[in-house]
């Protein structure tokens, strides 16, 4: 690990790819008032007990940390939502996420592919995740919505905002630093959520065969999404339809650059590339963590953690916990099983994982059959997302041009 550590630059705050972490699998943290999970069966436990580890974690966080309830509302978001309003609200949006709605969008991901890879082609240069690995996802998850991808700016925009910052979570630390912070967060929060708004309204008067329509029009024990659920809803469909998409594959693709030689298997055998996108997600574990608030007290770890507290699930470092994975610093694609928490596991698993795999396996493919060898420019640095929380590219130039 300590070359790919040196070769690539990764920052300090992603520690799990730094090599095998000490201490025990559950600790407090005084510093920041959390309790962090690193271990493997232990976030089995958290993920799969929803009634003891809540995911409404806003319960807990200070009033003087969160924004004036009239610019801020959490309604409609699946993600902070916990049963029975969580399964609910998820059936509203499952239909468009089946095995077949998902298999029957190949062809045009590979043909946005092509256009893409087409445009870099024109322009001489490739750089991964600008040319390819956020468009390619963005520009699907915004047809399948119903807006129009050429705002795909926009939207990279308010995502880069909204999640590319370098500042820890913490619940003791109170300072001008972290209200600038917060008030800078709103300001891309309310465009987006007014951008959703508009076409939301728009969709009541003239309806359509698409998501948002759906949200619209879907009802809840009878009665219609409130407005502010529908936007909440979509802002959530926008933001994780793509950005899981966009890390998974330029993980991937750097995957393949610092170990040729997987890279060689691989281009002799593509029967495994779906292997290759199974063992990056667990190597580079896209959302490296998630958030959960404890509703009574409970023992984990062999560690009581009182009721009320916020605790970080971290799924970078157990997915490398050698409890569970031999070899944990070894990327492996032949490992079998792999059962990674990539995509986290019980009622809130990754609704559009199915459709982020499609993505990496069909873009993955054809870069293979168009870049020959898939590597990293060497005169251009690697540059992470520089956020704890988050474990991804965000500027992988390429050697180019293609055969």
């Amino acid at each position: 690990m300590a070359d790919i550590v040196q070769r690539y630059a990764i920052p300090q705050q992603h520690f799990w790819l730094h090599g095998p972490r000490s201490g025990q699998p559950v600790e407090f943290d005084t510093a920041t008032g959390m309790w962090n999970v690193y271990g493997y069966p232990e976030l089995q436990e958290i993920l799969g007990d929803p009634a003891t580890f809540s995911s409404d974690t806003m319960r807990v966080i200070p009033k003087s940390m969160m924004p004036e309830a009239e610019e801020f509302s959490m309604e409609g978001f699946i993600t902070q939502i916990d049963p029975p309003e969580h399964g609910k609200l998820r059936k509203l949006v499952s239909s468009a996420f089946t095995r077949k709605v998902v298999a029957d969008l190949e062809p045009r991901i590979a043909a946005l592919t092509h256009e893409l890879l087409d445009a870099a082609a024109e322009r001489g240069r490739f750089e991964l995740v600008t040319d390819l690995a956020y468009p390619l996802p963005v520009i699907v998850i915004a047809e399948l919505l119903g807006v129009p991808s050429s705002d795909r700016a926009l939207f990279k925009q308010w995502a880069d905002a909204l999640f590319e910052r370098d500042s820890k979570i913490s619940l003791t630390e109170q300072s001008e630093e972290r209200e600038a912070e917060l008030k800078a967060a709103m300001k891309p929060w309310m465009e987006m959520s007014g951008y959703l708004a508009a076409h939301a309204a728009e969709r009541r008067a003239r309806p359509r065969a698409d998501l948002l329509t759906k949200l619209v029009e879907a009802e809840v024990d009878g009665e219609r999404l409130p407005d502010d659920q529908v936007v909440n809803f979509a802002i959530v469909l926008l933001l994780a339809g793509h950005i899981t998409t966009t890390m998974l594959l330029g993980n991937t693709v750097l995957c393949l650059d610092a170990f040729p030689e997987q890279q060689d298997r691989v281009r002799a055998d593509r029967s495994t590339v779906p292997a290759v996108i199974e063992e990056s997600l667990r190597y580079f574990t896209p959302f490296a963590a998630l958030a959960r608030t404890t509703m009574r007290e409970t023992e984990l770890g062999g560690v009581t953690i009182p009721a009320d507290q916020l605790v970080m699930a971290w799924l970078g470092p157990a997915n490398r916990d050698p409890r569970q994975f031999p070899d944990p610093g070894v990327f492996d694609p032949g490992r079998d099983p792999n059962p990674h928490l990539a995509f986290g596991r019980g009622i809130h698993f990754c609704l559009g994982a199915p459709l982020a795999r499609l993505e990496g396996r069909v873009a993955l493919n054809i870069l293979l059959d168009r870049l020959d060898p898939l590597r990293a420019d060497p005169d251009e640095p690697v540059e992470f997302i520089p956020t704890p929380t988050m474990t991804g590219v965000r500027r992988l130039p390429l050697l180019w041009p293609p055969r």
